[in-house]
């Protein structure tokens, strides 16, 4: 596991660096993914970059396959009257008693 300095630096582990073949004074980008961020060492595999027109298709075809699950779900019409909790429970769980 590597530390952050006070500079914001981060050392690369020597079997990684070597793994993905990173050497002093190569050129790493730092990508946000959600809560991770990916190290991508120059001139690596750079994310395909789909046209407005592909990504609707593909956003398309993605909510297609959810209308299709929907239709075989079978979910109940009304909430359960009586769950065996109560949202009030939920807040004092962790209070000692």
């Amino acid at each position: 596991m590597s530390k952050i300095t006070s500079k914001l630096q981060v050392t690369i582990p020597k079997r990684l660096a070597e793994a993905y073949g990173i050497t002093p004074g190569d050129e790493v980008e730092f990508r946000a993914a959600g809560d991770i961020i990916h190290l991508v060492p120059a001139g690596q595999r750079q994310a395909v970059r789909l046209s407005l027109a592909e990504r609707k298709r593909a956003f398309a075809a993605a909510t297609a396959r959810q209308r299709e699950r929907e239709k075989r779900m079978t979910l109940p019409k009304e909430p359960p009257a009586d769950r065996g909790w109560t949202r009030e429970e939920l807040y004092d769980r962790d209070k000692a008693r």
